[in-house]
């Protein structure tokens, strides 16, 4: 795609990767893109750079509008790779650019490049940059989700450069939110966001309380939010606004979750009876088959449900392998809020029950204890038990509930 003017003289420069699905082990199903943007002002200003396979066409972009030589000012929000990784291209064909970022942006770049003869000027939220007619106002974002990060505010045209923040892994002809609501599901956009939440920004929920918290302190007015991954909130930027601060106060959906994994059905076979005692209660429900889905989506789906269920045999006295990657890469994403069970088969001997309550207790995430367990295939009786299981389960998770209503 070429430049597209976003703003009044503020154009997005960047790239889209319609044949990424994996980005550092996060399923990207729909791709992702690469977004930076070029202020057309008396001093010309690039926000960002982009990973560096794309950075040609950045350039390309670039040079549509002005000689690249032209820029007088790069800022840097975050210094990821994917974002960062065409930085000392951009720079070699703008020498004499000014770059800013915050002190942790700086001292990563001295990782990456050679810097020795850039000019560099460290910002702290607060501290602005006149471009001309614009003001740009620096917000530094530490661990949000680097400690190099920031966000840039350009007050005239009511504009939010909000780095991964906002942002979702969507590719798409459509440049904003109202454009892909005409070609596509609006859900869809909704989904990617919580996606993308989920997966890089649930440790953070406090972190994100706060730098809303400080938008609104510094009365940053925004009719637009621009982040370096998918779609621009044009129309309802506000409404993303409210999404990130929503999940970051742990709502979610009246929802249960069962996720598993199977050997030899037996696991699988006490899903349907526990599913159903959970729909009989009134909740919805959904399933996640492990290894027939990507853990990506797994964690997506245990954010929007409030209570998880993890069924998993037991095979060499643990947990399942597929379940085990799941549970350590939920775990490092400090999950909160949610209520959780596990449930399983077993041979002459258990294991992965045990194994799942210990690492709910590890994330200090409440779970309804005990779980449930049988030898072998599970007998009517047993079967009984598990639909008893779910309807439990169910009726704690209306009851955890009430807390976010």
């Amino acid at each position: 795609m070429k430049s597209i003017e976003i703003k009044p003289n503020i154009f997005w420069v960047g790239a889209i990767d319609w044949a990424v699905r994996d980005f550092h082990g996060y399923t990207v199903p729909n791709g992702t893109t690469y977004n930076n943007y070029l202020i057309m002002d008396k001093e010309i200003t690039l926000v960002d750079s982009v990973k560096e396979d794309f950075t040609d066409i950045s350039i390309d972009n670039i040079k549509s509008l002005i000689n690249p030589s032209e820029i007088k000012n790069i800022i840097i929000n975050h210094i990821e790779n994917d974002h960062m990784g065409g930085l000392e291209k951009m720079m070699a064909l703008a020498p004499k650019a000014v770059i800013y970022t915050t002190e942790k942006g700086a001292e990563g770049m001295r990782k990456f490049f050679d810097i020795s003869t850039w000019k560099i000027k460290i910002v702290k939220t607060g501290d602005k940059l006149k471009t001309g007619k614009y003001t740009l106002t620096f917000l530094e974002t530490p661990m949000l989700h680097w400690p190099d990060s920031m966000f840039t505010y350009v007050r005239e045209a009511k504009l939010l450069f909000s780095q991964d923040a906002f942002g979702q892994h969507y590719a798409s002809t459509a440049m904003f939110d109202d454009e892909l609501a005409r070609l596509a599901s609006h859900s869809g956009l909704e989904d990617a966001t919580i996606d993308y939440y989920a997966n890089i920004l649930m440790p953070f929920g406090n972190l994100i309380k706060s730098t809303i918290k400080k938008l609104n302190d510094l009365c940053m007015e925004i009719d637009m939010i621009a982040p370096d991954h998918g779609i621009i909130w044009r129309k309802e930027p506000q409404k993303a606004i409210q999404m990130y601060s929503d999940m970051a106060s742990g709502k979610t959906n009246l929802r249960a979750l069962v996720i598993f994994d199977t050997m030899w059905h037996s696991t699988e076979k006490m899903t349907q009876p526990i599913i159903l005692g959970i729909r009989d209660e009134g909740v919805d429900c959904k399933v996640v088959k492990l290894r027939a889905s990507p853990t990506s989506v797994a964690i997506k789906e245990f954010w929007k449900a409030r209570g998880c269920l993890v069924g998993s045999p037991t095979l060499n006295n643990e947990v399942f392998p597929s379940v085990a990657e799941f549970m350590f890469h939920l775990k490092g994403l400090r999950p909160k809020d949610r209520i959780t069970g596990a449930f399983g088969s077993c041979g002459w001997r258990g294991g992965a029950v045990d194994w799942l309550y210990g690492m709910f207790k590890q994330m200090k995430l409440e779970s309804m204890e005990p779980g449930l367990q049988f030898q072998y295939k599970a007998s009517s009786e047993e079967l009984d038990q598990c639909y008893a299981f779910g309807q439990e389960f169910a009726r704690r998770i209306k009851e955890y509930h009430k807390k976010y209503d």
